[in-house]
């Protein structure tokens, strides 16, 4: 019974260090900037999901002094992501 617990414990702590991992904290500059911005939406028919890749057709623009955040308007929603892999890091709005 121990080994069990031992077990899932275990499997609950690595579980919840994935998530720890995604978790990526938006700095107040880059929310402010990208709520400032007058940029034009662009229309999708997918989803927008937090975690996962935007098509690359889909124009995103840097935000200054911030490499790891760019951001896109995609149906009236606000979306940062990472401009490395076009991941969507968080949808403002």
């Amino acid at each position: 019974m121990k080994r069990i617990a031992s077990m899932t414990a275990a499997l609950l702590l690595i579980g919840s260090s994935a998530v720890a991992q995604t978790t990526v904290v938006l700095p107040g500059e880059v929310r402010t900037y990208v709520m400032e911005q007058n940029t034009p939406s662009i229309a999708y028919e997918g989803e927008i999901v937090v975690g996962q890749p935007i098509p690359e057709t889909v124009e995103i623009y840097t935000i200054p002094d911030q490499p790891d955040f760019a951001y896109a308007i995609v149906n009236d929603k606000r979306v940062v992501v990472n401009p490395k892999t076009h991941t969507v890091v968080e949808v403002l709005q």
